[in-house]
């Protein structure tokens, strides 16, 4: 390999002139290719058991998201101007041609279920828009009148009515979304408020800010690590080099993605800021190395000093490369897309950047020149310095490094137990920004806009939901949950239908708001809906042989923990819905989401495993040492247990974004043990001396890993800028990450390197 590099360092413009061709050819096909993938359903895996019987299920009863339109006067939604808009948005919505007309529901286009002469009547609420005050009055009556109407489709307050647009699968794109809020927006008077929410519009906010983000952020962290860098390295040569190194290797990454067709989710957008905070490393590692060589022969030449650097450098670098890309490559084992492509395309990055250091770095010192560097200091001075007294103070008070350590473990894994995931894509937006407070306004006013299905079925026992019993024990299930559960707006299933019908039928008294007693007359119901409204309306909670039947929970919030807790209501009744030959089953977007995070949790703790298990491995086998690969683990073993005990204090859940977390800092912590391990070893076999190879070693080494962790805590700060929380949380957990892991590789390893004698078994010192 050093033979190899030193080979490409006689023709370093080639090297150049390579690389800069390669990454325009990238670029142009990134430009060309790139997409930005919203569609949440595609961030899960499709053929996993729950999402195939989601997606059956979802087909047997039409389940597809919708949008949400609000109409708001603050006034009551009860005079002309606002049905007559609602009645205009409703139709042109209807016009769409990504929308089936069927699938627009509103007070205009609703059923109303109301009884008659000759026994049961459907019909609408209004066809003409009323103008009389007496007509309004009655159109007033009507609504409060129907329960499955009234707080579903006009809120309590009745200043509010809503529109649900229902989308198929693949019909949302980032023309339509801007097309609907262009739509909705024409609407608006002086007394009509629009609001638009729903999770196809989460999904389309989320393509806007995801590259606007990415945008904003990049230029920050470039900028940031410069100065930084700079001040670090004291070249303008040095850090411009070390910079392009990041650069090129984030721009491979993005064009390998769009030259395989891979589509950059919202985590991918995290991708260039973890470059180029980790892309730096190796530069500055070397350029370190390259610093102490000149100190020591001022006259070297440039020639020289990029041999030497490639002769003593090459090995740590590979090998911390080859650490950091596996703690990115073991999120391969997440059952999660975004998170699979993530970690592939981070670990093909790093190595890029390894690449880069290798040739770009001593390529660029043969073209521009060395980099000028102070003389060094004599003996006596350097035993003085920071770096000889800080290894002798830790190593005198050893003792202390290990109590602190264990005592911050157990508090750790004490906090490790409140930690909770959360699936939640509301969540990663800005409490105050527009898209959450819509969905906070239509919560407050409606059941909510996170559904859960619930999916009852009865095998081959055909007409099982006309029982009566059956359909009781159902209506006490829904009104259970609904009761219990303060987050669960409200439910619906056939049993409204019935409850209705029953009511209407006897001359609209309370009393009769039940489920008939006899499955004749539950039947007969039905056979008048049918005849009277439109039957199709009931393919959406039972199917044509009443053998399964669909309930929808309304939930005001997206999160695992609500929807945790209605599922756990729900399973009360499992057993009764068994003593009936019913299984319960669940679908749509609030479940899969359920199933999401459960993928994440399996996929952080194979990750975790996996990762450890991977660098143990590698670092014995690099050393050919099996206690020093155990010892190089120490430090990102304590560093992951605080992380994840800091999650837990703070109440920050695992998610997409956080999930990440162990692998990331595995995949850069384990950097600083390597070259630690690496250069102490090489002054052990050149001293002799326990002490003075320490103090040598973090005179050189530790200078370094100093150096890389301010630079990339600098990095990795910069996403507290970012829009999206959880990347803000992730920004300072890896942060926190990168201080624990140098602090942990300068104290608590050195100590046990000392205290192991591994490289002075047979050396009375």
């Amino acid at each position: 390999m050093e033979k190899f590099l030193n080979k490409l360092l006689k023709a370093p413009w080639i090297i150049m002139a390579v690389t800069v061709a390669v990454s325009v050819f990238l670029f142009y096909e990134m430009e060309d290719n790139s997409k930005m993938e919203t569609d949440l359903d595609k961030y899960m895996p499709q053929d996993h058991p729950a999402f195939v019987f989601s997606d059956k299920a979802e087909e047997w009863f039409g389940i597809n998201d919708g949008i949400i339109v609000a109409l708001e006067n603050k006034n009551g939604i009860y005079n002309t101007e606002t049905l007559d808009t609602l009645k205009q948005l409703t139709k042109r919505l209807q016009k769409l041609e990504q929308i089936e007309k069927e699938d627009v529901t509103s007070l205009y286009t609703a059923d109303n279920i109301v009884g008659s002469e000759e026994g049961m009547d459907v019909k609408r609420f209004f066809k003409r828009i009323p103008k009389s005050e007496s007509k309004l009055k009655k159109l007033q009556e009507n609504v409060k009148n129907n329960e499955m109407v009234y707080g579903r489709l006009v809120s309590e307050n009745e200043t509010v009515t809503v529109i649900i647009a229902e989308l198929r699968d693949s019909v949302f794109s980032q023309e339509f979304y801007d097309e609907i809020l262009e739509i909705t927006a024409s609407y608006q008077t002086d007394d009509i408020t629009v609001h638009v929410a729903g999770r196809p519009i989460v999904e389309g906010t989320m393509a806007l800010l995801g590259p606007a983000d990415m945008k904003r952020m990049v230029p920050i962290v470039l900028l940031v690590i410069t100065l930084v860098l700079f001040a670090m390295l004291r070249s303008v040569k040095s850090t411009l080099l070390t910079m392009g190194v990041v650069f090129f290797s984030t721009l491979w990454v993005f064009g390998l993605m769009a030259l395989l067709n891979v589509p950059i989710y919202a985590v991918s957008t995290m991708i260039p800021v973890m470059l180029i905070a980790i892309g730096v490393a190796d530069g500055i590692h070397l350029y370190s190395h390259l610093q102490l060589f000149l100190r020591k022969k001022p006259n070297a030449t440039k020639d020289e000093a990029a041999k030497d650097m490639i002769k003593n450098m090459w090995k740590p670098v590979v090998m911390t490369s080859i650490t950091t890309a596996v703690g990115f490559v073991s999120l391969l084992t997440s059952e999660v897309y975004p998170i699979k492509y993530f970690g592939i395309f981070t670990a093909f990055g790093v190595l890029a950047a390894m690449v880069f250091s290798l040739l770009f770095i001593p390529a660029g010192i043969m073209i521009f020149g060395l980099p000028k560097v102070k003389k060094e200091k004599d003996h006596a001075d350097e035993k003085n310095g920071i770096a000889y007294r800080f290894a002798k103070g830790v190593i005198k008070r050893r003792s202390i490094s290990i109590i602190v350590t264990a005592l911050i473990v157990v508090i750790s894994i004490f906090g490790m137990q409140k930690i909770w995931i959360n699936s939640s894509f509301l969540e990663k937006f800005e409490k105050d920004s527009e898209i959450v407070l819509t969905d906070k306004f239509i919560n407050e006013n409606f059941g909510g806009t996170t559904t859960v299905n619930l999916i009852l079925d009865a095998g081959e026992n055909k007409g099982t939901f006309k029982k009566p019993e059956v359909l009781k024990l159902t209506d006490k299930m829904q009104t259970k949950v609904e009761n219990d559960l303060q987050i669960v707006g409200n439910s619906f299933s056939l049993t409204d239908y019935i409850n209705r019908m029953n009511k209407v039928m006897n001359a609209d008294k309370e009393e009769f708001n039940v489920i008939p007693d006899t499955k004749e007359m539950v039947a007969q119901y039905l056979l008048l809906y049918e005849m009277s409204g439109d039957p199709e309306n009931l393919n959406k909670v039972v199917d044509y042989d009443y053998t399964k039947l669909n309930v929808t929970f309304q939930l005001k919030s997206d999160n695992s923990k609500a929807i945790n807790s209605t599922i756990a209501v729900i399973e009360t009744f499992a057993d009764d819905f068994k003593k009936l030959g019913i299984t319960l089953k669940y679908a749509g977007s609030g479940y899969k989401g359920l199933v999401f995070t459960d993928l994440i949790l399996e996929g952080q703790i194979m990750s975790l495993i996996l990762s450890l298990i991977i660098v143990v491995v590698l670092l014995s086998f690099m050393f050919k040492n099996f206690k020093i690969g155990l010892i190089g683990a120490v430090p990102i073993v304590v560093t992951s247990l605080i992380s994840f005990g800091i999650m837990g204090f703070l109440d920050i859940p695992l998610s997409t974004t956080t999930a990440l977390l162990s692998s990331i800092a595995i995949g850069i912590g384990i950097d600083y043990a390597v070259h630690f391990i690496e250069q102490y070893r090489n002054n052990a076999q050149k001293t002799g001396d326990k002490m003075l190879t320490a103090q040598k070693t973090m005179a050189h080494s530790g200078r370094a890993i100093i150096f890389n962790a301010i630079v990339v805590i600098a990095g990795f700060l910069v996403l507290l800028f970012s829009v999206f929380p959880p990347n803000r949380e992730l920004g300072a957990l890896v942060s926190l990450n990168m201080f624990t892991s140098f602090v942990g590789t300068l104290t608590v390893m050195l100590v046990i390197l000392f205290s192991g004698n591994l490289y002075f078994k047979n050396k009375k010192k």
